[in-house]
Protein backbone atom coordinates (compact mmCIF):
# COMPACT_ATOMS: atom_id res chain seq x y z
CA UNK A 1 0.00 0.00 0.00
CA UNK A 2 1.56 3.27 -1.11
CA UNK A 3 1.46 6.33 1.07
CA UNK A 4 -0.34 9.33 -0.38
CA UNK A 5 1.70 12.30 -1.50
CA UNK A 6 1.50 15.71 0.12
CA UNK A 7 -0.46 17.04 -2.85
CA UNK A 8 -3.10 14.33 -2.44
CA UNK A 9 -3.42 15.07 1.28
CA UNK A 10 -3.80 18.81 0.67
CA UNK A 11 -6.40 18.13 -2.02
CA UNK A 12 -8.34 15.95 0.42
CA UNK A 13 -8.25 18.64 3.12
CA UNK A 14 -9.44 21.32 0.68
CA UNK A 15 -12.31 19.15 -0.56
CA UNK A 16 -15.67 18.42 1.02
CA UNK A 17 -17.61 15.40 2.21
CA UNK A 18 -21.36 15.59 1.59
CA UNK A 19 -21.11 19.36 1.24
CA UNK A 20 -19.31 19.83 4.56
CA UNK A 21 -15.72 21.08 4.26
CA UNK A 22 -13.22 18.45 5.33
CA UNK A 23 -11.39 20.87 7.63
CA UNK A 24 -14.60 21.24 9.69
CA UNK A 25 -14.85 17.47 10.05
CA UNK A 26 -11.22 17.42 11.20
CA UNK A 27 -11.64 20.24 13.74
CA UNK A 28 -14.69 18.79 15.51
CA UNK A 29 -12.87 15.79 17.09
CA UNK A 30 -10.00 18.09 18.07
CA UNK A 31 -12.33 20.47 19.91
CA UNK A 32 -14.16 17.58 21.57
CA UNK A 33 -10.77 16.21 22.66
CA UNK A 34 -9.87 19.61 24.14
CA UNK A 35 -13.10 19.73 26.13
CA UNK A 36 -12.81 16.15 27.40
CA UNK A 37 -9.15 16.65 28.35
CA UNK A 38 -10.06 19.81 30.24
CA UNK A 39 -12.78 18.01 32.21
CA UNK A 40 -10.58 14.99 32.94
CA UNK A 41 -7.93 17.23 34.50
CA UNK A 42 -10.55 19.09 36.57
CA UNK A 43 -11.99 15.77 37.79
CA UNK A 44 -8.50 14.57 38.76
CA UNK A 45 -7.89 17.77 40.73
CA UNK A 46 -11.19 17.43 42.61
CA UNK A 47 -10.54 13.72 43.28
CA UNK A 48 -7.10 14.47 44.74
CA UNK A 49 -8.53 17.18 47.01
CA UNK A 50 -11.32 14.87 48.19
CA UNK A 51 -8.80 12.08 48.82
CA UNK A 52 -6.57 14.36 50.88
CA UNK A 53 -9.54 15.60 52.91
CA UNK A 54 -10.72 12.02 53.49
CA UNK A 55 -7.26 10.99 54.68
CA UNK A 56 -7.08 13.96 57.07
CA UNK A 57 -10.58 13.26 58.41
CA UNK A 58 -9.69 9.58 58.80
CA UNK A 59 -6.51 10.48 60.67
CA UNK A 60 -8.50 12.51 63.18
CA UNK A 61 -11.13 9.76 63.49
CA UNK A 62 -13.98 11.72 61.93
CA UNK A 63 -14.69 9.12 59.25
CA UNK A 64 -13.89 5.50 58.57
CA UNK A 65 -12.20 4.71 55.24
CA UNK A 66 -13.91 1.34 54.97
CA UNK A 67 -17.32 3.04 54.98
CA UNK A 68 -16.14 5.35 52.18
CA UNK A 69 -14.84 2.35 50.22
CA UNK A 70 -18.20 0.60 50.64
CA UNK A 71 -20.06 3.71 49.42
CA UNK A 72 -17.77 4.01 46.41
CA UNK A 73 -18.33 0.33 45.64
CA UNK A 74 -22.10 0.81 45.85
CA UNK A 75 -21.90 3.85 43.53
CA UNK A 76 -19.79 1.87 41.05
CA UNK A 77 -22.28 -0.99 41.09
CA UNK A 78 -25.26 1.36 40.70
CA UNK A 79 -23.93 3.83 38.10
CA UNK A 80 -21.05 1.91 36.51
CA UNK A 81 -23.06 0.22 33.75
CA UNK A 82 -24.69 3.54 32.77
CA UNK A 83 -21.32 5.29 32.59
CA UNK A 84 -19.93 2.41 30.52
CA UNK A 85 -22.88 2.63 28.10
CA UNK A 86 -22.49 6.38 27.64
CA UNK A 87 -18.75 6.05 27.06
CA UNK A 88 -19.29 3.38 24.40
CA UNK A 89 -21.94 5.56 22.74
CA UNK A 90 -19.60 8.55 22.59
CA UNK A 91 -16.73 6.45 21.27
CA UNK A 92 -19.03 4.85 18.70
CA UNK A 93 -20.33 8.18 17.44
CA UNK A 94 -17.11 10.15 17.55
CA UNK A 95 -14.75 9.82 14.62
CA UNK A 96 -11.73 9.15 16.78
CA UNK A 97 -8.52 10.13 15.12
CA UNK A 98 -5.21 11.70 15.82
CA UNK A 99 -6.90 15.10 16.16
CA UNK A 100 -9.05 13.85 19.02
CA UNK A 101 -6.08 12.48 20.93
CA UNK A 102 -3.99 15.60 20.30
CA UNK A 103 -6.90 17.71 21.57
CA UNK A 104 -7.27 15.42 24.58
CA UNK A 105 -3.60 15.81 25.50
CA UNK A 106 -3.57 19.57 24.93
CA UNK A 107 -6.81 20.02 26.89
CA UNK A 108 -5.39 17.98 29.74
CA UNK A 109 -2.08 19.84 29.84
CA UNK A 110 -3.38 23.38 29.38
CA UNK A 111 -6.27 23.37 31.84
Amino acid sequence: MALPSIDEIIALIQGSISGVPTIVLMIIPFIIGLIIGFFIKKIFKIAIIVLILALIASYFGLINLTSIANELKNLAIKYGPDVYNYITLVIGILPLGIGFFIGLIIGFLLS
